[in-house]
């Protein structure tokens, strides 16, 4: 792809494979190096709302807290001719009673077996199932029977304001809890900083930090509503984790084997102002005549956005029929396609309306 420089002054949308990506480089995902800590912490706060009970958090953590574990990993890196080991600590949660664990795939990328501690105490080996980075889910499979379970809730209908509760082993202290409210719901990856992900995120304030990664978050029924992922640094309060009901999308093709697809064109874009268009005009010496809209400002070299024609300056209006208003929408859009399928791509260059059709590929990712 044709490199441009972009005014210092432009604040743009980056997009590859349709996915949105505004630079936030301070958002944290969170494995951390196993400490030799082993102190248990637990902050129960209380509550004075008349249609739950007040210790309905202790009696969610009660409920759940014995099927959540520690995962111990570690992967080894080779640089030039030498090679060192990185020891990292997160959380996952058991999700049947013969050793099915969900997890991040950060946590455990890098290792193919990890070491589990249940609950109980015991520990045991684990096989690394699959994972997939797109999405930061993984798999993990201890050999055991009659283990505690969680109970998976619906995470499709949260509503900000909602309790959450998250339980994990930040920093090596096992087993602590904190809990908060849902902040936000369908946050995109690229507004929070996570470019190289293809979630629409939960935001809470529950504390999470290193090492939660992988852990349950937890609605006040004690049900898994989501899976701790993600912190902004630099800031208090900002968490995010994987919706549940994506997270067991992910989990099952993962557990029959499959590799999961992930759609993409392959194009960065940012929603069309009338400022945005003067700079590209002016800059870049893009030629555009629409006023809204998506407009195209890079595309991947051999991606399938190229092989297809379309070209930075395209304006992008519909896709499959349906209007489009932000960048979002478009990445939306192309997720719900198919790798390998047809996606009608309805432009304006130039001033002309021009349909296209592309066939979205499957999203490239490192196998590092």
């Amino acid at each position: 792809m044709k490199k441009v420089s972009l005014p210092k002054s432009l604040a743009y949308l980056s997009v590859f494979a349709a996915g949105a990506a505004f630079t936030l480089p301070v958002t944290q995902l969170l494995p951390t190096i196993a400490l030799q800590q082993e102190q248990k912490v637990a902050q129960f706060p209380g509550t004075t709302g008349q249609a739950v009970p007040s210790n309905f958090i202790a009696t969610a953590v009660e409920k759940t807290g014995p099927a959540v574990v520690r995962i111990d990993s570690t992967r080894t890196s080779t640089r030039g001719r030498g090679s060192r080991q990185a020891s990292g600590i997160g959380s996952g949660f058991i999700i049947d009673s013969n050793g099915t664990i969900l997890t991040n795939a950060h946590v455990v990328k890098g290792s193919s077996r990890v070491r589990v501690t249940l609950g109980d105490g015991r520990n045991m080996m684990g096989e690394v199932i699959g994972l997939d980075d797109l999405t930061d889910v993984a798999v993990v499979k201890v050999s055991a029977n009659n283990l505690p379970t969680v109970e998976l809730g619906n995470s499709q209908n949260l509503k900000p304001g909602e309790w959450a509760i998250a339980i994990g082993n930040p920093l090596g202290l096992d087993n602590t809890v904190t809990a908060g409210i849902i902040s936000g719901t369908g946050r995109s990856s690229g507004v929070i900083g996570a470019a190289d992900k293809r979630v629409r995120f939960i935001q809470t304030d529950a504390a999470i930090n290193p090492g939660n990664s992988g852990g349950p978050l937890l609605n006040q029924r004690g049900e898994v509503i989501g899976i701790n992922t993600a912190i902004i640094g630099r800031a208090q309060g900002l968490g995010f984790a994987i919706p549940i009901q994506k997270a067991q999308q992910i989990a099952s093709q993962l557990i029959a084997g499959e590799k999961v697809a992930h759609p993409y064109l392959g194009i960065r874009m940012t929603n069309l102002t009338s400022d945005l268009k003067q700079d590209l005009s002016r800059e870049l010496g893009l030629r555009l005549s629409a006023n809204k809209g998506i407009v195209i400002v890079g595309v991947a070299r051999n991606s399938p956005a190229a092989r297809a024609g379309l070209r930075p300056g395209d304006v992008i209006q519909q896709i499959d029929g349906q209007t489009v208003n932000t960048a979002d929408e478009v990445q939306l859009a192309v997720e719900k396609t198919s790798v390998g399928g047809n996606v009608q791509v309805a432009v304006n260059r130039a001033g002309r309306n021009v349909n296209i059709r592309v066939q979205p590929g499957q999203f490239p990712v490192s196998q590092s």
